[in-house]
């Protein structure tokens, strides 16, 4: 019988039908050489013999097949609070908590628990910023609950909304987790192996990444050639920083002024950066997007996907007459339609089919609205961020990063969004 748990850079963990995409492609990466952090993985089969121990096979069984909404509702609640209030079987929670205790031993670091479904990571359906990931977790019991909440993140509305538009059921697909140490980053970022121009792009925040993955902040952006030279540098705007001091949970704190315009990076991290993106690229065999973290020791690959690009668009000559502004390209897609500014999420039911949400930060859970919408243009947030991920695979146009969007579009004029190009213009006077 297979160990249902194994160590990150195991052949074992490749297996993405056992680990999921997520983990697969770390264990990947980290037996190529990549510097990834330490590990260990939880088999997507300790999730089947939980909800096999606790009876919770007719919940998950109904959820998809439900009558009405309001049975499915019903059904996964039944599967969240069943995965989330009942205590983990012996045969998993013996071995799960002495792979923590030795990982801890060896790191001396607290760790991160991070969802790896079967289904995530891959080309078409990244689910990028619908599951659970928890960082910085210190005690035991606090450790438990982020691997049942992981377990219980398949069973999210977010979750289910977005396999539904997929037309995957949720019983019959499970959920591994990835359990690493936590890196003290000094900045963190993303990175796309392949732009719409045939080059690449690296994003960058100080601190943790978990401020660009919720679109929290306007990343640096650095553009580079496809051999990895140097082309632009696009500082942004980091007001505040996810940050982590060693064993010490992360906290927001708000940025140095100095910082908030200095570049995360220099010379040498970029294009350090440019070649373990190609590299990357390389072992995986596709355009790829990469999360990394840069500590005191240097680099780390948090995460690789297939990535989803489209080459660009030729506007109607009308719109060059028009005022813009231009921000960070989600990488895909053009289109127009009627602005609606939204502060916040509570004004969402203002935006219509076609219309184009103009809003100031674009966290995941704005997936929700993606369906329907023509275009997102947002203040805050990078080519990197998880949504940006979600539009891509969506084929919806979307630019982030755009200074003032929401006080310089008016409510209720037509827009065109250029998410290749990464401008927005608005009918007025130029």
């Amino acid at each position: 019988m297979n160990s249902i748990i194994v160590p990150l850079d195991s052949i074992e963990a490749c297996d993405a039908g056992r680990f999921g995409p997520k983990a697969a492609n770390q264990a990947i990466l980290a037996r190529a050489g990549l510097p990834v952090p330490d590990g260990f993985c939880l088999d997507a089969e300790a999730y089947r013999l939980q909800v096999s121990a606790l009876g919770l096979w007719p919940a998950a069984r109904g959820a998809f097949g439900a009558a009405t909404d309001a049975q499915m509702r019903s059904a996964a609640l039944d599967m969240k609070l069943g995965l989330l209030d009942r205590p983990i079987i012996a045969e998993v929670l013996e071995p799960l908590l002495e792979s923590r205790r030795q990982l801890i031993a060896r790191t001396g670091a607290l760790v991160c628990v991070r969802s790896s479904a079967l289904v995530e990571d891959r080309f078409g359906s990244s689910f990028a910023g619908q599951f659970e990931s928890f960082i910085g977790i210190e005690s035991e019991e606090d450790f438990v609950t982020a691997v049942k909440s992981c377990w219980a993140a398949l069973w999210a509305t977010r979750a289910l909304r977005y396999m539904a538009t997929h037309d995957i059921d949720p019983a019959g697909t499970a959920m591994s987790v990835l359990v690493q140490p936590l890196v003290s980053a000094r900045a963190s970022g993303g990175g796309l192996s392949k732009t719409a121009d045939g080059g690449m792009l690296l994003s960058a925040t100080w601190g943790l990444g978990s401020a660009i993955a919720q679109g929290e902040v306007t990343p640096d952006r650095y553009v580079l050639s496809a051999a990895g030279d140097i082309v632009e540098i696009d500082v942004g705007r980091k007001d505040h920083i996810v940050g982590c001091t060693h064993k010490a949970e992360p906290k927001t704190l708000l940025a140095p002024k100095a910082m908030m315009t200095t570049p995360c990076l220099d010379t040498t991290q970029i294009l350090a950066l440019g070649r373990l993106l190609r590299r990357v690229a390389e072992i995986m065999a596709m355009p790829v997007e990469i999360e990394w973290a840069l500590d005191e020791r240097g680099i780390k690959l948090l995460q690789g996907r297939p990535l989803h690009m489209e080459a660009g668009h030729q506007p109607d000559p009308v719109w060059l007459h028009h005022p813009r502004l231009s921000g960070h390209p989600a990488g895909i897609g053009w289109s127009e339609g009627v602005a609606r500014v939204v502060s916040c999420e509570c004004e969402l039911e203002r935006v219509g089919p076609g219309d184009i949400l103009v809003t100031k930060v674009a966290g995941p859970a704005l997936g929700q609205i993606l369906g329907r919408v023509a275009g997102v243009v947002a203040e805050r947030g990078g080519s990197t961020s998880h949504l940006a991920s979600l539009a891509r695979e969506r084929g919806i146009p979307m630019v982030l990063g755009v200074h003032e969007a929401t006080e310089r579009i008016p409510d209720g004029v037509r827009v065109s969004v250029d998410g290749v190009a990464g401008v927005v213009r608005w009918m007025g006077n130029a």
